[in-house]
């Protein structure tokens, strides 16, 4: 007759338990993770949003804290500039000023009203990060080819929103931009941004505009559709592991399922 082992009788219900709270956890992490890939999309374009609003509040605080109705506005409205820095040259004369007598300046009219020394080359322009004045009005903290740039990436992230559940329903796959169309996109503003770099010439505001604008809308039309892939593959590999907490993605022909 076998004699039960009382250490393992102990033991075993310790194991159980640590084996279902790891499954426990194991599956609120799948349930986040189908979570993410059926909303991605939402994430995307929230995040962009928000990416978008700060340059504008960045003049909007210097301009509260400039007039004394927010001492305080001023210092967060610098950090915004600081922090958005890395991504943009914020030269002057290639952004949008908001709170003054005009939307856009050349270096003429900023050296006009004393806000830069006459003179000055590209890079030391760059260098002097100025922001604005109360006179002039406060530069949007990124320029304005970076606005056609974001915006046109909302934009289209919201009609690649629009687009997919039609294209679906309607039994038909997401339509891609290939590599070659891709580089047609960024024709336009390789050339813009290359002949104003070495100092060919001086873009103006509308074709800043045109061409940020084209390559925001290549590069969601390039890249979404793959993401849409790569979002749907994680969610059949999670509703297979856990079918009664994420749903599978909906096939071409099917109206696309609400919640995870």
């Amino acid at each position: 007759m076998t004699r039960n082992n009382p250490q393992s009788a102990i033991r075993n219900p310790q194991s159980a338990i640590g084996n279902r709270q790891t499954a426990l956890v194991a599956a609120a992490v799948d349930r986040m993770v189908g979570w993410l890939a059926r909303h991605w999309l939402v994430v995307f374009n929230v995040v962009v949003a928000v990416f978008i609003a700060l340059p504008f509040l960045a003049p909007t605080l210097m301009h509260l804290g400039t007039t004394g109705d927010c001492p305080t506005c001023a210092r967060a409205g610098r950090l915004i500039y600081t922090v958005y820095s890395p991504t943009c040259h914020q030269l002057p004369e290639r952004s949008f000023f908001l709170f003054g007598p005009q939307t856009t300046y050349n270096v003429t009219q900023l050296e006009a009203v004393e806000a830069l020394p006459p003179g000055m080359t590209l890079w030391q322009r760059e260098l002097l990060r100025f922001i604005g004045t109360p006179e002039t009005g406060f530069k949007v903290a990124f320029c304005e080819r970076d606005v056609a740039i974001y915006a046109s990436i909302l934009l289209s992230g919201l009609l690649f929103g629009m687009l997919r559940g039609g294209l679906r329903r309607a039994g038909r796959p997401l339509p891609k931009l290939p590599l070659w169309g891709y580089a047609l996109f960024l024709v336009p503003l390789a050339i813009g941004g290359g002949t104003q770099l070495i100092g060919w010439r001086e873009s103006t505001w509308p074709l800043r505009l045109v061409t940020g604008g084209l390559f925001g809308a290549a590069s969601v039309w390039l890249a979404y559709p793959y993401v849409q892939e790569a979002m749907d593959d994680v969610l059949r590999s999670t509703a297979e592991r856990y079918p009664d907490l994420v749903r599978p993605p909906p096939q071409t022909g099917q109206k696309p399922p609400v919640g995870v």
